[in-house]
């Protein structure tokens, strides 16, 4: 009979904690709800569109969080530093071509599964968040008001930035950075000449696990050599949905020949496997191999679609296209 009386005092202690624990986190989003409803007023607040809905947001938000590397990246460009950002890799949280604009914004977690507790313990006016997470915009536009920034890849770049500059209102930033963008593409192409005229310049990501994915003409990465009208190899000049072509056998090698190919890799045993392929009699064959003209650059960068990995594609082009011997 003890043992049982103690057993239900312990199983009611229990529950009664549960309560309590449940009732403070309400709390806690109540309290971000009601801040949120306070700006509801067209005076402190504008109305911006997404998949989600609509989104009252500050006029002039002063706390931003991004969870996705483009919409941070284009966030930088505008000239807004958030305050909190996920990322794509908790080992090496920011890619280094923005290691000198991240300095002090704090990590959210990884952006497909972003840590709600310290979102909302940074109390940001404003989550941008990508539409690959749009399951959990309840939970984050009860923190604080959330828009749901479009993403269909790495072709739709543009408009990602476009939905960006509108939810920041800074359209005058978002016009200074296009311009310093085409004055870059406009002084390599002067650099260029017709030098590469008859060149197809190729793109490959190497991935140890999944295959190649060779960059099409509407990647990011193409899209900047579109702008310049560098020639492509024929299978890479296409449009397609993804922005990418794949094959996983080293026997369609082929498909990745080019006067000159760009390897995007990031890690030393990416870089490291993709050397012995192009060391075995298939990948000999490849033009770029025959004349060395291959040439590793930063995946993050060029997969990057923001207008700051754009400016370091455009260095690369400079250093390995002009200024390589």
């Amino acid at each position: 009979m003890i043992k049982r009386i103690g057993s239900a005092i312990i199983l009611f202690l229990f529950v009664g904690l549960t309560i309590i624990l449940i009732k403070a986190c309400d709390d806690r989003f109540t309290e971000s709800s009601t801040n949120i409803n306070r700006l509801s007023s067209a005076s402190e607040c504008r109305i911006v569109q997404h998949t989600m809905g609509e989104t009252c947001v500050p006029k002039n938000p002063e706390r931003v969080a991004t969870i996705f590397h483009g919409t941070l990246g284009n966030t930088l460009a505008l000239g807004v530093k958030p305050i909190a950002s996920s990322v794509v890799d908790m080992q090496n949280p920011f890619p280094a071509y923005l290691k000198d604009k991240v300095k002090g914004i704090e990590i959210l977690g990884s952006q497909n599964e972003p840590n709600l507790e310290k979102i909302l313990m940074f109390k940001p006016d404003l989550i941008l968040v990508w539409q690959n997470i749009q399951a959990i915009y309840p939970l984050l536009s009860q923190i604080s008001p959330t828009a749901i920034v479009p993403w269909r890849g790495p072709a739709a770049w543009r408009e990602h930035f476009e939905f960006v500059t509108k939810a920041l209102r800074k359209e005058a930033e978002a016009q200074q950075a296009w311009k310093h963008y085409y004055q870059r593409i406009d002084e390599l192409k002067l650099a260029l000449g017709s030098r590469y005229q008859n060149k197809e310049i190729s793109v490959v990501v190497p991935s140890i696990h999944w295959g190649f994915f060779i960059q099409a003409k509407n990647s990011f990465a193409g899209s900047i050599l579109n702008d310049l009208k560098l020639p492509r190899p024929k299978l890479q000049d296409v449009n397609t949905s993804s922005g990418y072509v794949t094959f996983t056998s080293e026997e369609e090698l082929g498909m990745i020949d080019g006067d000159i190919i760009f390897v995007l890799t990031s890690k030393n045993d990416e870089r490291e496997a993709f050397e012995k392929i192009l060391q075995k009699p298939l990948g000999k064959r490849l033009k770029a191999v025959q004349r060395g003209h291959i040439y590793f650059v930063d995946t993050l960068a060029w997969i990057g679609s923001n207008l700051l990995a754009a400016d370091v594609v455009i260095d690369d082009l400079f250093k390995y296209l002009i200024n390589a011997p």
